[in-house]
């Protein structure tokens, strides 16, 4: 069951950059709702409540609830935009959601007891997240705020794909539909070694064209 989130929001009359800019100056994040068989509705949002929100996975991939005097609306966040080098966000946009139809959605990965793992345990050895995030395709009430990779009988030399992934009922990941070579690795546990010695045969690999070319080139 997707949990929601409960988000106040108000109805922006003014639009154009200097009402965004004036709504900014006041503490308050410009956004807009769309989706749906409904018109797009201009809204505000407290800023401090959006910074609050932001730092949490939830506000990224959940349902969120918001509230306009009363009435709800169940969105998604599609986009954020932040300040480039400021504490603040600029501007929000959400999309409606409808509960009979699918959505896709980048979810966060959390990962359980890797440092009680043989892997974790081990010395010299480099336990490596290749994904911070996936993408499922499910129905809105079973959209899940994260997945949970449990790391405890990680060994050496093992390699967690896609498709070894525990995923709750009616989620689906929609690049396995794709064929076998879009099941990415997930995690990797190898010894720190392997990645330099690696690393030095790629590089051995790379000869520069130029050094080629003037190996090559006849005398004159």
């Amino acid at each position: 069951m997707a949990i929601t989130h409960e988000i106040k929001v108000q109805r922006r009359e003014d639009e154009g950059k200097g009402a965004s800019r004036r709504l900014r100056h006041a503490g308050t994040v410009p956004a807009i709702v769309y989706g749906g068989e409904l018109k797009p509705v201009s809204i505000q949002l407290n800023h401090n409540d959006v910074w609050l929100a932001s730092q949490n996975d939830w506000f990224y991939a959940s349902i969120l609830d918001l509230s306009l005097n009363g009435d709800v609306q169940r969105v998604l966040l599609r986009d954020m935009q932040r300040h480039p080098f400021k504490q603040q966000i600029m501007h929000l946009d959400f999309q409606r959601v409808n509960e009979n139809e699918s959505l896709r959605v980048s979810v966060p990965l959390h990962f359980l007891n890797e440092d009680k793992s043989p892997a974790g345990k081990a010395a010299e050895v480099v336990v490596t997240h290749e994904l911070n995030e996936v993408e499922v395709s499910c129905l809105p009430k079973d959209l899940p705020e994260f997945i949970e990779i449990d790391l405890a009988n990680l060994e050496v030399g093992t390699v967690i794909h896609l498709s070894d992934l525990k995923l709750p009922n009616g989620v689906e990941i929609p690049e396995l539909k794709l064929g076998k070579e879009h099941d990415v690795a997930v995690v990797i546990a190898k010894y720190g070694q392997e990645e330099v010695e690696e690393a030095d045969a790629a590089e051995a690999a790379e000869v520069p064209a130029a050094k080629v070319a003037k190996k090559d080139e006849p005398k004159k």
